[in-house]
């Protein structure tokens, strides 16, 4: 048995010489392109709107010039993060996703813009009219970004048919009110801890009034909570009826995933939340390239 000592031997020191071989190789460097300000007038909302674009770094020796893009809510916290995660996961030594546009949209007026209806109820079901007056803006606000953002965007930039809608918390009913009342806009939606509360659970009961039973629904659909209050918070138990409501309807062709994070507070769930919904979202791209 000494020759299979003495051969153990051999293999377990040429691994060894493979994995300092593979410790030494100089990492690659990667730059990325900075970001752009830009600033749109909109007439429906009558006042300057200014939005955050990230593109693609500029590839001559990739014939793909045209990119799919992804439009954040509350961009002033999300955009940056959202970013990165997209120039990372693109990179070439990644290739886990492809690469993409992103643009974020900062809040002037987020409850007015960011919720479906007129509601001073707090999530406790009190009045609250000093937080929520003017809300009930969702609907001019997805028609400033149908008819106004989105143009603007695809004549300035290199974008392809492929859109995502992204939100968290008020932008995550917002980015379900879209699927809902304006399901053509995007083809993948993104919902991390979406505000399922706001008036009386109202985005839980049009899902069950607008999606039909059998019918057929061509989207991508993302949404999680973390642990708002626990096991046994409102937050946590309308993600699971929003869960149960879909299953219930057998939807043909919509794809979608839910995700809880018990060990994640409601500002830190959208830094693992997004990743995961970028790599549900084309969890399909790699074996594809």
């Amino acid at each position: 048995m000494k020759w299979l000592t003495n051969s153990f031997r051999w293999l377990t020191s040429l691994f060894l010489v493979v994995a300092l071989q593979a410790q030494a190789q100089p990492t690659q460097t990667y730059t990325y392109p900075p970001s752009q300000v830009v600033t749109i007038h909109s007439k429906l909302l009558n006042e300057e709107r200014k939005v955050y674009v990230h593109c693609p770094k500029a590839d001559s020796t990739d014939g793909n010039n045209r990119f799919p893009v992804l439009y954040v809510l509350d961009g002033d916290n999300h955009f940056e993060l959202l970013a990165q995660y997209v120039d990372y996961l693109s990179r070439p030594d990644v290739l886990a996703m492809p690469r993409i546009i992103v643009i974020g949209i900062p809040n002037t007026k987020r409850t007015r813009d960011l919720t479906p209806t007129n509601s001073l109820l707090n999530y406790e079901g009190k009045p609250d009219s000093s937080s929520y007056q003017g809300s009930g803006g969702n609907e001019k606000f997805l028609q400033f970004i149908k008819s106004e953002l989105m143009p603007m965007i695809e004549k300035t930039y290199q974008t392809a048919p492929y859109k995502i809608l992204a939100g968290h918390s008020f932008g995550g009913i917002a980015s379900l009110n879209c699927l809902l009342t304006h399901p053509e806009m995007f083809e993948a939606y993104i919902a991390v801890s979406p505000s399922l509360w706001w008036d009386k659970e109202y985005v839980l009961k049009l899902t069950d009034e607008k999606l039909k039973n059998g019918s057929t629904l061509s989207k991508m659909l993302f949404y999680s909570d973390g642990n708002e209050g626990g096991a046994n918070s409102f937050f946590h138990k309308n993600l699971l009826q929003l869960n149960a409501t879909l299953a219930k309807k057998k939807l043909k062709r919509l794809a979608y995933r839910y995700k809880h994070y018990p060990t994640e507070t409601h500002m830190t769930e959208p830094v693992v939340a997004y990743f995961d919904a970028l790599r549900f979202i084309f969890k399909n791209w790699s074996k594809q390239h």
